[in-house]
């Protein structure tokens, strides 16, 4: 029997897809399915004539494989994953390699690389992003785990990444335990914000300055030649110009209730867990909750009053305005998102590298752009730098687009368009650039009510005070903490 160099367990898609990259690249694979008839169907399908080995059973899986067996899985993220891995435990050796490319929350593999240690197999947990044509053709990977097992799969990753221009490719080892699902799931935060944005956008040119798709569409096509040049604004372009049957725009017939899967909310959760402002990827998430509150919202419609949306003035300049006001809540987002990846390190002790983050989602990713080239020579040049904000290139580009996306945002609440994520992004820049917020305030009232203490502005940071507000509450504090 042919001796697989990799296998890969769970033959949808994104699996399928894989193998074929694989091989592709010159690598025999074995494949495996729970659904054994997928395995049949593939085998005579796609497969058919290629270095694939089908198999049947746990067992024949792993007894294809060369040592030390590399298995992929690639099945529903959860307890999927860990009955795959109960699967195939009594099969394996020591120095076996498990690969988790699924969407898995990092705590899991936080945990699956500590439990596979124990019992001596190497785990990874890889980050794959790019959908079905990025796992064919060149995905974006983000592997991280134990790292003795990095060697072993690195030229199999690196050959099946997508490359930037110079033939980089878009995968490298991001760190340990959990660290490449956490890349993962804040590449999926700042995909979430990404497309409110553009959704935005596009609001504001339908209903404030009632543009036709195929001028919306024109404008889309005309931003991507510029900074905002991504994949995401590509695609916009295209779903804007796609007629259905009848030769209607298709994507005003569609429902405006939108789904998620998961990793959007992790992201928002985590960062409050961290206590990072990630304003502009928690409304973007809380944007497809209110979405899906479709039958309420038609309901309120009829009975919540708001403005008449009317415009007088230059369309193709507030069109222009919505470009800049688009580009600069995008630096917020990802601003806030490498926040949230520093704190994160700190916290699990990540040794990340975050100039290397940008280059593997600078190709083959849903969030790919020529942006992230930026934010790449930003960390080459201070890999110690706290915000990309404070950087000489991010600083100069909001600037000089602040104006803009200041009318954007007071059109948008003159005229009753909700702008959650723009709008927040630009309360988050005020915010940030402000020396003296009014949280003074908010210490005093938690102090008045429950003795929670403060620090005083004329003190030395980490002194305590209380004040006895009423004259009856007694000196007795409550115990400062953060929770």
């Amino acid at each position: 029997m042919t001796q697989a160099d990799i296998g890969l367990i769970g033959l949808a898609v994104m699996g399928q897809n894989l193998v074929l990259n694989m091989n592709d690249h010159g690598y025999t694979v074995a494949v495996y399915n729970r659904t054994t008839s997928k395995v049949s169907d593939f085998m005579a399908g796609e497969a058919a004539g290629r270095e694939i080995v089908g198999t049947y059973s746990i067992e024949e899986f792993v007894a294809a494989l060369k040592r030390p067996r590399k298995m992929m899985i690639m099945v529903k993220a959860g307890w999927p994953v860990d009955a795959t891995i109960e699967q195939l435990l009594p099969y394996l050796d020591e120095g076996d390699i498990i690969i988790d490319g699924g969407n898995s929350h990092y705590p899991d593999s936080i945990r699956r690389t500590k439990e596979l240690g124990e019992k001596g197999i190497l785990f990874i947990g890889a980050g794959v992003s790019g959908g079905e044509e990025g796992a064919r053709f060149g995905p974006s990977i983000m592997p991280g785990g134990a790292p003795a097992a990095w060697p072993h799969v690195k030229e199999i990753f690196q050959s099946i990444a997508a490359k930037v221009e110079d033939g980089t490719p878009c995968c490298d080892w991001v760190g340990s335990d959990g660290a490449g699902h956490f890349v993962k799931m804040v590449h999926n935060g700042i995909e979430y914000g990404d497309m409110q944005l553009i959704s935005e956008a596009y609001h504001l040119m339908k209903s404030v300055l009632g543009l036709s798709t195929a001028e919306m569409q024109a404008a889309f096509s005309e931003w991507n030649k510029g900074v905002l040049d991504s994949y995401l604004i590509e695609i916009t372009a295209d779903i804007l110009g796609y007629m259905d049957e009848k030769g209607e725009p298709l994507v005003e017939k569609i429902l405006d209730a939108a789904g998620q899967k998961g990793t959007g909310r992790w992201t928002a959760v985590n960062a409050l867990e961290l206590g990072i402002p990630l304003t502009l990827i928690g409304e973007a998430v809380l944007a497809r909750a209110l979405s899906a509150l479709k039958e309420e919202r038609v309901a309120a419609s009829q009975v919540l009053a708001g403005p008449q949306v009317r415009f007088e003035g230059d369309r193709a300049a507030f069109v222009e305005d919505i470009r800049q006001a688009l580009y600069a809540a995008k630096i917020i987002s990802y601003t806030q998102g490498y926040m949230l990846m520093r704190a994160a390190a700190a916290e699990y002790n990540w040794d990340l590298n975050y100039g290397g983050v940008a280059l593997m989602w600078r190709g083959g990713c849903i969030i790919r752009s020529a942006f992230l080239g930026k934010i790449k020579e930003a960390y080459d040049q201070n890999p110690e730098l706290t915000n990309l904000l404070l950087t000489p290139y991010f600083k100069t580009e909001v600037e000089n687009v602040q104006a803009a996306w200041r009318r954007v945002i007071a059109k948008a609440a003159e005229q009753g368009i909700p702008v959650p994520a723009m709008s927040s992004a630009l309360a988050f820049y005020d915010g940030y650039r402000t020396e003296r917020l009014p949280a003074n305030l908010l210490q005093a009232q938690r102090d008045y009510f429950g003795a929670h203490t403060y620090e005083r502005v004329d003190k030395p940071r980490g002194e305590f005070f209380h004040t006895n507000w009423t004259g009856s509450g007694g000196d007795v504090t409550s115990s400062t903490y953060d929770a």
